[in-house]
C-alpha cells in the first residue's frame, strides 16, 4: 500500500484535470459574456452604428458633440444591446463615450482610446477615400518606445520616444530632436495615441515632405508625478491658463525638461545636441509651458510651436521682456515661431492677442488660423504643418 500511494494520488490528480476540462464545466465557473457586440462599425458611406450591451440600464446615450448633439438617446433590442446610428461622417478621428443611466463610460468594445487623467473617451477613425495624412499607410515606419527617466525631487518621469525609419539600421546618424506636450490632462500617450503623430511622420518622411526626426512626447504634470509617487493627494486642476500658479506649475515643467529630460534623450539617443536642432511644440496648456519654456531658454530651442495657446502681454512683459526689447537677436535665434488657433477655439480671443503683440514688437511668426475648435482634429493638422518646416 505504501509503495501503490504514490500511483494512486497521480491517477486521481489526472482525473481530477480531466474533469476540470470537461466541456461545460469550466463555462459555469466563468461569468456570462452576452452577444457578441460590433461597436463601433463604420459603414462604407462613413455612417457609423454605435452599439453598447446593458440589458438592465434604463437610458444609454451616445456623447460626442461632433454627432449633432452632446447627448443622443440610443434604442435597445431584444437583447439587451443599445445602439445608434449616425453620419455620414467627415473623414477624421472622433472620440466618443456612452451615457449609461447617467455614468459616462467608454465603449468596452472599442480598443482604441483617449489617453487623460480625468476622462477616458473611445476613438472611432473615419477613413478617406485618399488616406489622411495620418493614416496608417504602406510606408516605411518609426518605432515608438515607452521610456522612464529620473526626475524632480526622486521621481521618475514617464515618456514615449518615437523614432523615425531606418534609426535603427543606421546606427551612426543622428538626428534633430522635437520635444511636443499635450494638453491639460492629457498624459504622454495621447500625441501618440489620438495625434498620431508616429503615423503623420512616417507617412511625410515617406513624401519627402519632412526631414526624419526623434519626437519626444512627455507627460506635462510633473507636480501630479511627484504627488502620485510620495503618496500626497494630486494638486487640483489649474483654474486659470494666467497668474502665479500657472507659471509655477509651468516652471516646474521647464526645470524638469531643461535639467532631466533633454539630458536623458541626449545619453539614450541619437541626437544632434545643438539649438538648431532643437524644436518644442504644444498644445493648450503644452502650448503654454512650450511658450515658457522656449522663451526662458533662448540657448536650448530654435524652433517653437504653439497650438492654440498664448502668453498674455502682462506676462510677456514681466518675464520675457528679452523676446522684443532684442527683437533682432530674437529674430536670428528663432528659426521658427509657430502660433496656430482654431476660429471656435474657446483661446481663439487671447491667442489672437498674442499674435497681435508678437506683430506690434517686431517678433517674427508664422501663424495659422483655422476653422474648429479646441480639438485634436486641428492639432493633427498644426502638426503635419509644423513638421514640414522644421529643421529645414
Amino acid at each position: 500500500m505504501m509503495i501503490n500511494m504514490p500511483l494512486f494520488m497521480k491517477y486521481s490528480f489526472f482525473i481530477l484535470l480531466l474533469v476540470s476540462f470537461v466541456p461545460g464545466k469550466s463555462s459555469q465557473a466563468q461569468p456570462p459574456r452576452g452577444p457578441f457586440v460590433i461597436s463601433p462599425q463604420v459603414s462604407a458611406d462613413r455612417s457609423v452604428t454605435f452599439r453598447y450591451l446593458a440589458p438592465s440600464a434604463r437610458e444609454v446615450k451616445l456623447g460626442g458633440s461632433q454627432f449633432g448633439a452632446s447627448q443622443l438617446p440610443m434604442q435597445k433590442d431584444t437583447l439587451g444591446i443599445w445602439s445608434i446610428t449616425v453620419g455620414p461622417l467627415k473623414p477624421d478621428i472622433y472620440p466618443y463615450s456612452f451615457t449609461v443611466d447617467g455614468i459616462t463610460v467608454m465603449d468596452p468594445a472599442n480598443v482604441a482610446y483617449f489617453p487623460n487623467e480625468r476622462f477616458k473617451a473611445s476613438l472611432v477613425d473615419i477613413p478617406a477615400e485618399i488616406p489622411m495624412v495620418h493614416a496608417l499607410q504602406s510606408v516605411p515606419h518609426g518605432t515608438v518606445t515607452y521610456e522612464y527617466y529620473p526626475s524632480l525631487e526622486g521621481s521618475t518621469g514617464s515618456v514615449v520616444v518615437y523614432t523615425p525609419p531606418g534609426y535603427a539600421k543606421n546606427s551612426k546618424e543622428k538626428y534633430p530632436v522635437f520635444y511636443l506636450i499635450s494638453g491639460t490632462t492629457d498624459t504622454e500617450e495621447t500625441f501618440f495615441k489620438v495625434g498620431k503623430v508616429n503615423l503623420i511622420l512616417d507617412n511625410l518622411i515617406a513624401a519627402g515632405k519632412a526631414n526624419p526626426m526623434i519626437i519626444v512626447m512627455p507627460y506635462g504634470n510633473p507636480m501630479a508625478r511627484i504627488a502620485e509617487q510620495t503618496g500626497q493627494p494630486k494638486p487640483a486642476d489649474l483654474l486659470s491658463r494666467e497668474g502665479e500658479d500657472a507659471e509655477r506649475r509651468a516652471r516646474l515643467f521647464e526645470k524638469d525638461m531643461v535639467s532631466n529630460l533633454i539630458p536623458y534623450i541626449a545619453k539614450n539617443y541619437r541626437t544632434i545636441e545643438d539649438r538648431d536642432h532643437r524644436a518644442i511644440g504644444g498644445f493648450s496648456r503644452g502650448g503654454g509651458q512650450t511658450l515658457r519654456t522656449a522663451f526662458g531658454n533662448m540657448d536650448q530651442f530654435s524652433w517653437v510651436c504653439s497650438y492654440s495657446s498664448y502668453l498674455s502681454s502682462e506676462e510677456m512683459e514681466k518675464r520675457y521682456s528679452h523676446i522684443y526689447r532684442d527683437v533682432n537677436k530674437t529674430n536670428q535665434q528663432l528659426r521658427l515661431l509657430w502660433v496656430s488657433v482654431g476660429n471656435e477655439d474657446f483661446l481663439y480671443k487671447p491667442t489672437t492677442e498674442f499674435l497681435d503683440f508678437l506683430r506690434t514688437k517686431g517678433v517674427n511668426h508664422k501663424s495659422l488660423i483655422t476653422g474648429g475648435g479646441h480639438t485634436w482634429m486641428n492639432v493633427r493638422n498644426y502638426v503635419s504643418e509644423t513638421a514640414q518646416l522644421l529643421f529645414k
